[in-house]
């Protein structure tokens, strides 16, 4: 049974940080691509950052570039998300999701073509 277990998330003032985890359980996620998503109240789920197998190839949404950093440790089967200078329109449900795509170049795809999610962690940041 494949799992996505994310941690990290909580309450945090304007400019503060946090480094989100999710670990993988399941299978081997070998040529799986990691992701993690955000979705609002109201808003449509989005995708923050992606991170190839060999952390080679990443992809930033343009609202979180410069702030947020994607890494895995394939080890361990966990990948983080940390999170800096944080804004209060960061404020959202985090979720971790995984996608086979051995080859992939560090590029946008949608919710709809990820194979596995977490249950999602909440981050809220105050003004």
């Amino acid at each position: 049974q494949v799992q996505l277990v994310e941690s990290g998330g909580g309450l945090v003032q304007a400019g503060g940080s946090l480094r989100l985890s999710c670990a993988a359980s399941g299978r081997s996620f070998s040529s799986y691509v990691m992701g993690w998503f955000r979705q609002a109240p109201g808003k449509e789920r989005e995708l923050v950052a992606a991170i190839s197998w060999s952390g080679g190839r990443i992809y930033y949404a343009d609202s979180v570039k410069g702030r947020f950093t994607i890494s895995r440790d394939n080890a361990k089967n966990t990948v983080y998300l940390q999170m800096n200078s944080l804004k209060p329109e960061d404020t959202a449900v985090y979720y971790c999701a995984a996608e086979f795509s051995p080859t992939y170049s560090g590029n946008y795809f949608p919710p709809s073509d990820y194979d596995y999610w977490g249950q999602g962690t909440q981050v809220t940041v105050s003004s």
